[in-house]
């Protein structure tokens, strides 16, 4: 599958950019009936994490949950948010680290980093940077940053310990990983594991919560918590479907195989 994966992601998240600046309404990157309505879902964001945020940063909102309310940033920190896109989490987070304070957000994709870049623009931030790269390939020192965000982007990597490795590196000693992440909570048919499409969808790249914490033991994070806060129906899971144009590839699958199979989760460890 190799370049395909990231390709095809990367060709799809950037027409979501594209659409947010036509005012479509897009969230979540995998069916907004799988995260549920952002500003009204507590799982996600309440009106006082969105408010005086561009409408263009929260349209193009692609979680599955909230992970600043787990990262809980402090006045003074660095943070970086890996797969920032349009840039609704790193605009959060800039609210609580201040102006004594930095986030960074990375994102591979040209249209979603011209989308944040416009967002930080109409919002007069200062206290925020966009840069472009590989969250398997981190463009910063090690030891750089205090606290690491992700939204519904470390399920989407072929190599999700080349991904969890370099957050490792760039955290500083004490550090914490605070993300929202799919996770699959029982076993799935291997034709949803291998098929590209439903890795777009957010779902065949997940892994189990015994696999994510083995990968975070192993990279060398520390005190590992994952929860599972917003579980997928096997009616959510066919919407997904239906909004990704999936119908057909749905249709073969068994469906009470995947009813429950994967959850929108938080995750938390430290260096």
């Amino acid at each position: 599958m190799g370049n395909g994966i990231k390709g095809q992601i990367k060709s799809y998240y950037g027409g979501i950019a594209k659409k947010v600046n036509s005012e479509t309404k897009v969230s979540c990157g995998c069916g907004t009936s799988c995260c549920g309505d952002i500003t009204n879902d507590s799982l996600l964001y309440n009106k006082e994490y969105i408010d005086g945020l561009p409408e263009e940063a929260v349209n193009a909102s692609l979680g599955c949950a909230n992970p600043v309310v787990l990262a809980n940033p402090q006045k003074g920190e660095i943070a970086l948010d890996l797969g920032s896109g349009g840039g609704i989490d790193v605009f959060i987070t800039s609210k609580y680290v201040g102006e004594t304070g930095r986030v960074y957000g990375l994102d591979m994709t040209d249209e979603m980093l011209e989308l944040a870049n416009a967002n930080k623009e109409k919002m007069g931030v200062k206290n925020v940077e966009f840069i472009k790269g590989y969250i398997e390939d981190i463009p910063l020192d090690d030891e750089s940053v205090d606290l690491i965000l992700s939204n519904c982007v470390i399920n989407l990597c072929e190599s999700k310990k080349d991904a969890l490795r370099e957050a490792f590196r760039v955290l500083k000693n004490g550090g914490r990983l605070a993300i929202a992440d799919v996770v699959m909570l029982k076993d799935v048919p291997e034709e949803v594991k291998t098929n590209v499409e439903m890795w777009i969808g957010c779902i065949a790249g997940a892994l189990s919560i015994e696999e994510y914490k083995d990968i975070l033991n192993q990279v060398g994070f520390k005190d590992i918590q994952i929860t599972p806060v917003n579980i997928y129906t096997k009616e959510i899971i066919e919407e997904i479907a239906k909004q990704k144009n999936l119908g057909d590839i749905y249709s073969k699958l068994n469906s009470e195989l995947l009813d429950g199979a994967f959850a929108g989760a938080h995750v938390k460890a430290y260096k």
